[in-house]
């Protein structure tokens, strides 16, 4: 198999390499700090073409592959992870179901100016009580004069809040089969709703540059052509997206995974104990190869999850494996490098302590990693 970059896959990843180092990399620090979403650097990367990524250029993307998405997710999340889930979460979650199920008319109206990098996409599925159980949730849309009023609430739901947010396409139950299981659609929710409201950004262990909420939504009344795609057929239509995310989550861990390295590298090469580096001793470099080396296995996972999904092969397998791979590689390498560290790396101030804050998540998010198991299992027939 070859897993080499073809040229315009090299070119984005040089261009977000370049990026993530003047832009991202600076403010990183103090955003985190600050709880706060820099929404001015997702702005740039709107206009660089970075925000549609993934959307083919009749809809103003740039049609990029799934391999080059994850290349360029190498060199964002390097520099941070949170600008780097705000923008994977834009991408895969809070764009594909309306460049997959919606008509030209929502694309034209809402896609197109997500893919331009003029606003910010969500999706809303999460709930207090409904998260792994995605056929629990609560929220409901009925269907009344000439559109469907939502009543419902979710919870941890990424991008909704900012000043670049257009709204939430979010997911309800729509009713009950002839045999009483419940059905589903997915809905556009802009932003200024009547009854659409959110509460204050919460603060998580990580990520504190991800504006992430709990939204309500009170007798909130949108049209039908707010209904994106078949009205009883939305669940599977989500799950369908998050198999994509699945994929992003895994890249933005070996980007985490990458970046720790780096820092551990750099730091036992400096850090000097018993008159001699403690890069020199055997403990240190056996820490940094076995991380060097589950990196590099996360990372195939990932690229051929996503070379299959170019191929428009099966990947649902392969992306739950991915995920699950990179993201307990990136969990246990960030706590690897902070021990590298010692006592600095438990400071919030240095940057291998936020990615260490960071990195639990990604056994959360796009799936928790017990769900990626059920996945697995149910391919191999179980």
């Amino acid at each position: 198999m070859d897993f080499d970059l073809s040229e315009p896959e090299q070119e984005l990843a040089a261009l977000c390499r370049d990026f993530a180092q003047r832009e991202i990399a600076p403010v990183a620090a103090a955003a985190w700090e600050e709880n706060r979403c820099p929404t001015e650097i997702l702005e740039k990367m709107g206009k660089l073409g970075l925000l549609g990524l993934l959307v083919p250029p009749e809809w103003g993307g740039i049609g990029m592959t799934t391999v080059g998405f994850v290349a360029a997710m190498e060199a964002l999340g390097v520099a941070d992870q949170s600008v780097a889930s705000a923008w994977q979460a834009h991408s895969t979650i809070g764009s594909l179901p309306l460049l997959l199920f919606g008509t030209d008319e929502q694309k034209e109206r809402w896609l197109r100016p997500l893919a331009e990098g003029t606003a910010l996409g969500a999706f809303g599925l999460t709930e207090p009580d409904a998260g792994s159980d995605a056929r629990g949730i609560a929220t409901r849309a009925v269907c009344r004069d000439g559109g469907w009023v939502v009543n419902g609430r979710k919870a941890f739901i990424s991008n909704a809040g900012t000043d670049m947010s257009f709204g939430v396409t979010l997911l309800a139950r729509t009713g009950e089969d002839d045999r009483g299981a419940p059905q589903y659609g997915s809905f556009v929710v802009e932003r200024g709703t009547d009854g659409f409201t959110m509460g204050p950004k919460m603060k998580g262990i990580g990520w504190h540059g991800l504006d992430t909420r709990e939204l309500y939504f009170d007798d909130v009344w949108v049209p039908d052509d707010h209904l994106v795609g078949d009205p009883d057929l939305g669940l599977g239509q989500f799950l369908k997206t998050l198999e994509v995310g699945r994929i992003s989550i895994a890249a933005l861990s070996i980007s985490l995974t990458q970046a720790v390295l780096d820092l551990a590298l750099g730091y036992a090469k400096e850090r000097r104990q018993f008159g001699r580096a403690i890069a020199d001793f055997q403990a240190i470099q056996f820490k940094l190869a076995d991380i060097a080396t589950e990196l590099e296995a996360a990372r195939w996972l990932t690229y051929r999850a996503a070379a299959l999904r170019d191929a428009q092969r099966p990947f649902m397998k392969e992306a739950a494996m991915a995920k699950l791979k990179a993201s307990r590689t990136a969990m246990w390498a960030a706590s690897e490098a902070v021990q590298i560290h010692g006592g600095i790396g438990y400071m919030l101030e240095t940057p291998v302590a936020r990615f260490f804050c960071d990195a639990k998540v990604l056994e959360i998010g796009e799936g928790t990693n017990e769900i990626q198991h059920l996945v697995i299992a149910r391919a191999l027939g179980c």
